[in-house]
């Protein structure tokens, strides 16, 4: 879907925070960056969505080009959504600055909403939604859009260990379903390794990449007890340690 060839990014205070990345991501895949915090990961993000431009290098699209800005969904890690809106307001929200009226985009909100297990909770406001039910209005608005690129930082980092594990399961089910090309940033192995096709794990800053993984785990609600999943996490962990300073 698109390729990255020696991209850097320098900060106007001197910052080096990527430096010669270099990486090929193919249609449909779902790539975790992993890496320690302050690694650029969330920078690479943001260069990914358009939001920033990187100060080297260059980031190329496939035949289809670069996405609109619309068809790029952004889930950040705080679920940010509007206080005063309801759960369907809030997904509404890309549809309304893209000039959708509300009776032409209904369907569609109530559609996403209903993707992420949210029906009947269309005239909820955030503040009778659990933190859980929060982010999962937040994938809605990022899938609203019918995006060809679904980038996801840190999305479950603050959530419980038994709604974290949820939503990936369902974040799982989405991705095989929708065939969706995802690019989801954590610090946590478990996670990655858990939910990515593809791993691409990152040195301490400036964040290189310092190899990149290719897991072929089983499906099903064993997944996680598997044997090749805790192999696969034995793994990352030595790659880490043979990278992390001492």
């Amino acid at each position: 879907m698109f390729a990255l060839r020696q991209v850097a990014k320098v900060f106007s205070n001197g910052t080096k925070a990527l430096e010669d990345i270099t990486v090929e991501i193919a249609p449909g895949s779902f790539v975790a960056l992993l890496g320690p915090s302050g690694c650029g990961k969330s920078t690479l993000l943001r260069l990914l969505s358009g939001l920033d431009a990187p100060s080297g290098g260059e980031i190329s699209w496939g035949h289809a080009g670069k996405p609109a800005p619309g068809e790029i969904g952004y889930v950040f890690q705080d679920a940010t959504l509007l206080p005063w809106a309801d759960a369907a307001e809030n997904v509404y929200l890309p549809l309304r600055l893209r000039g959708l009226s509300r009776a032409e985009a209904m369907p569609r909100v109530r559609a996403a909403l209903a993707q992420v297990g949210l029906e009947g909770f269309e005239q909820t406001r955030p503040k009778g939604l659990s933190g859980g039910m929060k982010m999962r209005v937040s994938i809605a608005r990022a899938l609203v859009s019918e995006p060809a690129l679904l980038l996801m930082d840190e999305p479950f980092a603050a959530l419980d260990e038994f709604t974290r594990h949820k939503l990936q399961d369902d974040l799982l089910a989405l991705w095989r379903r929708t065939g969706k090309t995802v690019v989801f940033v954590t610090h946590s192995i478990y996670e990655a390794a858990y939910l990515a096709n593809r791993i691409v794990i990152m040195t301490p800053r400036p964040g290189r990449i310092a190899t990149t993984l290719t897991p072929d785990l089983p499906d099903g609600p064993g997944r996680r007890e598997s044997a090749a999943y805790h192999r696969l996490v034995a793994e990352i962990t030595g790659s880490f340690q043979r990278i992390l300073p001492v």
